[in-house]
């Protein structure tokens, strides 16, 4: 079942939307646009959609807090680059999707749930699962699903916070500004 057209402004469901609505903007200019105008575009409406800051620490988990100050705000930086990088670098075309809201639920410890579709009719179509919690400011995500269960947040966590403890801070680093430069060549790790 489809929500009503009409959302709460500021709502969680809004929140997703007007990000819903950036990427699909990007994605029917993308014919005429390259990755750093992608970028360009993307960054407002990530930095107004997401919690980066609060995904970067949940990324490294306790190996945050074992970070001096500046290597902190390096990670917080690098992080929020990556995650637009990874928008940008991935929604290089349009073939007529559009973005479904499908419902709108309360979850564990403060947080909504919103349910999305993206249509594709080139591709299968695909649930997408935001996890929203309010902040000072207003709703953000703070995490996404893909199939209504693949945690986005857990993922990086996995890789990130193994990586950081495994073969510390500059190797984290080198290898997420990696990521980022193999997406704005076209390479998808």
């Amino acid at each position: 079942m489809l929500l009503a057209a009409a959302t709460t402004p500021g709502s969680p469901t809004q929140v997703v939307e007007t990000l819903h609505a950036a990427m699909l903007d990007v994605m029917k200019q993308s014919a005429k646009l390259g990755y750093q105008e992608r970028f360009s575009l993307l960054e407002p409406a990530i930095a107004r959609a997401f919690d980066l800051d609060f995904m970067a620490r949940k990324a490294l988990g306790p190996e945050f807090d074992k970070l001096d100050p500046p290597k902190q705000q390096r990670w917080l930086q690098t992080f929020r680059t990556f995650m637009i990088a990874n928008y940008a670098g991935r929604f290089h075309g349009y073939e007529g999707q559009k973005f479904e809201s499908l419902a709108e639920d309360p979850s564990a410890q403060d947080t909504v749930l919103v349910r999305t579709r993206l249509v594709d009719p080139a591709a299968d179509d695909v649930d997408l699962t935001y996890r929203l919690r309010k902040t000072d400011a207003d709703w953000r995500i703070i995490d996404v699903y893909l199939k209504g269960t693949v945690s986005e947040l857990a993922l990086r966590r996995s890789d990130f916070s193994a990586l950081v403890a495994r073969e510390g801070f500059d190797s984290l680093i080198a290898n997420v500004d990696g990521k980022v430069a193999d997406l704005a060549s076209g390479k998808v790790r």
